[in-house]
């Protein structure tokens, strides 16, 4: 796993795991503002847009890999398809991980949303 954070890059990759903390600690603290049953807890739905957040950013990282990549492949002037597949494939990185912290948010939402409703 390590290995997949330097390989992806670790600018977008570390943003990607500030988000991911951002999203659990948000979770938890709604989760415990409920349990105390304090007024003035954050809307749930704050955690879909850390999610989303997330998710564009790690988009974004793999536009901006892709756009490098591209260019190099254009001052070397051809590239084989092993290196291109290679260079898609860590490019996918910040998107996968994007990605499962949007999942992760949409999951800890409905989980939120389905205690709230049983209580």
């Amino acid at each position: 796993m390590i290995d997949l954070f330097f390989i992806g890059g670790p600018l977008f990759m570390g943003i990607l795991t500030i988000i991911l903390i951002a999203l659990v600690a948000t979770a938890v603290y709604i989760a415990v503002q409920r349990k105390t049953e304090r007024s003035g807890s954050l809307p749930v739905n704050w955690l879909k847009e850390i999610g989303i957040l997330g998710l564009v950013i790690g988009i974004l990282g793999q536009f901006l890999g892709l756009y490098q990549a591209f260019s190099a492949i254009e001052q070397m002037g051809s590239v084989s398809q092993t290196m291109l597949a290679g260079g898609l494939k860590v490019s996918s990185i910040t998107s996968i991980y994007g990605l499962v912290i949007f999942i992760l948010a949409v999951l800890l939402q409905f989980g939120l949303n389905l205690t709230n409703k049983a209580q």
